[in-house]
């Protein structure tokens, strides 16, 4: 069935804006369900929708050009209420609709709370429990969250006689309206508390200090966040806790630097050590490695000790331990030393060496700034 908007207001297609919205106003006052019955609903739910199309100059051109079909989804014979909620509140006002059902319940769910913990290389290496002081609120312990002073308990409100709501009738352009609101007197909590506990104030919650343990998994790294579900702020009138997020900051180590799950370190070398070769000792956050220094080892030379990193989060495994060899040359010979290179510089051909250019920034610095950098 194809509906006409404009015999459905009963007004003619040249019709004003102040004409339609007149004839809508007259037949919402006859047809609103609140005053005809519910019978009706169907007819003004039809009123609604023309007015909505209607009194819109852009859904009115595109109507008269080409009926419901033009206005796409939005047509219909009545079967929207698009606009009906904004239409009906600039008539009725908001107070008529959506009226609360029953009372509100006293306990809310707190707040979440975020703290943030320091921790070492170590523990983010792999995992550590960590004891934390926070400072929240929490049942009362006096009242368990009743709000009311022991022995005693609230009282059914005389004013909404427990609803939690009254109702008032209101005139309007439609006649006697009935208008819903949360009962001044007890807040909307159909109850009211005469005797409110000394402790709390009537908060069912007091603020303490208490300790919590926080278990830190291997491979959290600065501003992960861990999740501890009901740790946070019992709410009030002993309400249900939040969320307590502890965010983790990781102190610098003096030998280790972190990138990702890999660390990375320096080993300095002396100079004839790198040159013949030699087996290094190196404590690592696992304890004791030995490293075998290779003969001809140069200042860029990396040593990788696998699984020796940081252990993945929320997954087995560790990254690596990348051992970064700078080779020490001696800046003070006595004369014997000097001598002996001065003989190794002749064995080599080396008394004049021949100038051998690099690029720039091939060096062992360039290239262990790369490394770090992760280029």
């Amino acid at each position: 069935m194809v509906n006409d908007y404009y015999e459905i207001l009963g007004v003619s297609r040249q019709a004003s804006a102040e004409e339609i919205k007149k004839a809508y106003r007259r037949l919402a006052r006859k047809l609103h369900p609140d005053v005809a019955g519910p019978e009706v609903a169907d007819q003004f739910k039809d009123v609604t929708r023309a007015y909505e199309v209607l009194s819109n100059p852009e859904k009115r051109q595109l109507y008269d050009m080409g009926g419901e079909s033009a206005l796409g989804g939005g047509g219909g014979g009545g079967a929207g209420f698009g606009g009906f909620q904004d239409i009906f509140e600039t008539f009725f006002g908001a107070a008529a609709g959506g009226a609360p059902r029953g009372p509100v319940p006293r306990g809310r769910r707190g707040q979440d709370a975020l703290v943030r913990l320091d921790i070492d290389l170590s523990e983010a290496v792999f995992g550590a429990p960590k004891e934390l002081q926070v400072e929240t609120a929490v049942v009362c312990g006096t009242c368990h969250g009743s709000c009311c002073r022991p022995g005693t308990s609230p009282r059914t409100c005389d004013v909404c006689h427990g609803r939690g709501s009254v109702q008032r009738v209101t005139r309007s352009f439609l006649g006697q309206v009935m208008a819903t609101s949360a009962c001044a007197a007890c807040q909307g909590h159909g109850t009211v508390i005469d005797d409110p506990c000394q402790d709390c104030s009537g908060e069912g919650r007091v603020r303490t200090r208490r300790t919590i343990r926080v278990d830190v998994p291997a491979g959290v790294d600065s501003g992960t966040r861990i999740r501890m579900t009901g740790q946070g702020e019992v709410g009030p009138g002993g309400g249900p806790a939040g969320d307590l997020y502890v965010e983790i900051r990781e102190k610098a180590h003096p030998v280790f630097v972190r990138r990702g799950d890999d660390l990375h370190c320096t080993l300095t070398v002396p100079m004839t050590a790198a040159a013949l070769g030699t087996v290094m000792v190196l404590e690592t956050l696992d304890g004791v490695r030995e490293i075998d220094v290779e003969p001809g080892t140069q200042p860029e030379q990396v040593y990788t000790l696998r699984d020796l990193g940081v252990g993945h989060l929320h997954r087995g495994g560790r990254g690596d331990l990348h051992v970064h060899v700078d080779v020490q040359v001696p800046t003070r010979l006595d004369e014997r030393q000097r001598e002996l290179l001065a003989e190794l510089a002749e064995l080599r051909g080396e008394e004049q060496p021949e100038p051998r250019l690099a690029a720039t920034g091939s060096g062992v610095f360039s290239k262990l700034r790369e490394k770090l950098a992760g280029r």
